[in-house]
């Protein structure tokens, strides 16, 4: 790990320095309802469970569940969107007030708020009943309230903030953005540096320009689609042209989604327009598809992400979405006019690629359905925020994984907050992370925090006088053992009572800062006495290693180490690769080759007796 410490180090700054950043957010807000019951018989009238309702809770979603991750993770959150004056908007607002979102939402008195209700027994998902008719637009009067509430709110956000907010759009198709709200937010898109888009249809928002658009595969394929088609395949108009643009679906789109789009599949009719032309791994259609039916010989993608029922998006037997995705992200950042594009991949990840056009990849951790809801809108934010505050593209992919990494160990509607993002970073929420050099008193709390974030830890120590070729390999063995390294270093005056009056050849102060350069090291810390049994207690490591071809019985740390709990291990060391042989080779030269110094005296008198130490013999390479 290229400084692991180091790394994180850098990714908390960025987390740090967007605390306060103001981010207005609209869009499609709806109410979450979680129902959890239990089950224990089945019901006379049908072959059905019998539930009992033990628990019941409500979260944002939406654009409002966006909203909320931009203000748990530290930015200043500003919600415009339409809801309903009902119980379901009442429930809504109070889950935006106890996140400390700034509600400034538009109510409708003939549009009922969005909701999604799940029943779950057993942390299964059994059903979900959603209410709120997206063919229920908003009147003209919802319109010019909606758009005077944008404005507003820019305004807001600017004077509190001194500086011009960021914007997030999120168009869920529930018709929260109406052509009028979108003709606007086009027109206005330079009084945002930053905008973020995620929609289900990407092909209504050509002329925003967008810094940054999150689409799931299956909606980048539907973009493609129809492209393909013929919609949407002209150059995207740059922001002076936008009230030229043509918003809206063209006539001949059907509601249901675009015309088909062959995903790695055999090629079928005469104007097909494979998504991948022979991209790496998959250049020949596969022989047969999963799920196929014998009409088609193809695979529809379903509603988890993986594409659309009904949308004509189909997917060939063994095509890896993350490659295929990699292949056409240059086409969807000239398709959407995004400086960046990241398309996401539900448990598989992501893929992201800005103007340099070089793909990156993050990962994430397969979890049930139930725990990644709301997982896309915490990457959102963070992706959002990172770039707002101007990080790389890279750590701003790793910031948005990571963030919706966290989210997802338990059921619910996902939300990152700041502290546990840090705290993922080895970071003391509120404060710096922590260093590589470390002092003694601190390093109780250290420990407490990476073991907190659920880390491994290996301990080692040693004097480390001449840094050399065998350290390295030792240290980076070592670090192979767990999550990450702390190395103890014995201070000068310790390293004389060990090695005799002429060690160390470096003072403490040089050896620790070349051992914290490594890449493999975490922390180093100094101690003054002989043996390192103190801070093995406060550590309480993990796994305690030393460098010799002895079996770890022969360690004498070994018996305290097994009481607290770790293992130790003895690693082998480099042949002619230790400190003392380095000192005799250097002090054998300068015997062979005296230099007078200006009095014409010899050279520099030896350094000591010659002859390997206890340590060298038994294979120690400190």
């Amino acid at each position: 790990m290229a400084g692991a410490a180091a790394e994180q180090r850098r990714l908390a700054t960025v987390v740090e320095s967007w605390l306060g950043r103001p981010v207005l957010v609209v869009g499609d807000a709806m109410l979450d309802e979680w129902r959890f019951a239990e089950s224990d018989r089945l019901c006379r009238e049908a072959p059905a469970p019998v539930l009992t309702l033990r628990r019941r809770i409500s979260a944002a979603g939406g654009a409002a569940n966006t909203a909320v991750n931009v203000a748990t993770l530290g930015g200043r959150a500003l919600l415009v969107a339409p809801v309903g004056a009902d119980v379901a908007g009442d429930e809504l607002h109070d889950c935006l007030d106890r996140a400390g979102v700034w509600d400034r939402t538009v109510s409708q008195q003939h549009r009922p708020t969005p909701v999604k209700r799940r029943m779950l027994a057993g942390n299964q998902i059994l059903l979900r009943e959603d209410s709120g008719d997206p063919e229920d637009p908003l009147d003209a009067d919802g319109v010019g309230c909606l758009l005077t509430a944008l404005d507003c709110a820019t305004e807001e956000l600017k004077a509190a903030a001194g500086t011009a907010p960021t914007l997030v759009v999120c168009d869920y198709g529930l018709g929260a953005l109406p052509a009028p709200v979108r003709a606007w937010l086009v027109a206005n898109r330079d009084r945002y540096p930053t905008v973020a888009l995620d929609a289900h249809d990407l092909a209504d928002w050509r002329g925003l320009a967008p810094t940054v658009v999150t689409p799931s595969f299956a909606e980048a394929a539907r973009l493609l689609a129809r492209a393909a088609a013929g919609f949407g395949a002209m150059p995207v108009p740059t922001r002076a042209a936008a009230s030229e643009l043509h918003l809206d679906h063209p006539p001949a789109d059907p509601s249901d989604g675009p015309s088909e789009l062959v995903v790695g599949a055999a090629p079928g009719g005469a104007g097909e327009r494979p998504l991948s032309t022979d991209p790496p791994g998959f250049g020949h259609p596969p022989t047969g598809s999963t799920g196929s039916t014998p009409r088609t010989g193809r695979v529809a993608l379903s509603a988890d992400g993986r594409s659309v029922t009904g949308a004509g998006v189909t997917v060939g037997e063994g095509v890896d979405r993350a490659v295929l995705a990699e292949s056409r992200l240059a086409e969807l950042r000239e398709h959407t006019g995004a400086d960046v594009v990241a398309v996401t991949l539900d448990t598989e990840g992501a893929v992201v690629a800005g103007a340099d056009g070089e793909p990156r990849r993050s990962h994430s951790v397969p979890v049930p359905a139930s725990h990644a809801v709301g997982a896309g809108d915490a990457y959102l934010a963070a992706m959002t925020l990172a770039l707002a505050a101007d990080a790389p593209l890279a750590t701003a992919a790793q910031l948005a994984q990571l963030a919706a990494t966290i989210t997802v160990s338990d059921t619910g509607t996902c939300v990152c907050r700041r502290d546990d993002l840090l705290a993922a970073l080895g970071t003391t929420p509120g404060g710096a992370a922590h260093p590589p050099l470390v002092g003694r008193d601190e390093l109780d709390a250290i420990v407490a925090d990476h073991r907190r974030a659920g880390r491994s830890i290996v301990f080692t120590n040693g004097c480390f006088d001449v840094l050399h070729p065998g350290h390295v390999r030792y240290l980076e063995q070592a670090r192979t053992l767990g999550d990450l390294l702390v190395v103890a270093v014995n201070s000068d005056s310790s390293v004389r009572r060990l090695k005799g009056p002429d060690r160390p050849v470096n003072p403490v102060e040089d050896r620790t800062a070349l051992l914290a350069a490594l890449s493999c090291v975490d922390h180093v810390v100094i101690f003054e006495e002989d043996s390192p049994a103190a801070l093995i207690e406060t550590v309480r490591p993990d796994v305690y290693v030393k460098g010799g071809d002895y079996p770890p019985e022969m360690v004498p740390e070994a018996p305290l180490v097994r009481r607290l709990g770790g293992q130790v291990r003895t690693l082998g060391y480099v042949p002619d690769r230790s400190t003392s042989a380095i000192i005799d080779r250097i002090r054998a030269q300068g015997n062979a080759s005296p230099q007078p110094d200006q009095a014409g005296n010899g050279g520099p008198p030896s350094v000591g007796a010659t002859g390997t130490t206890t340590a060298h013999r038994m294979g120690r390479t400190a």
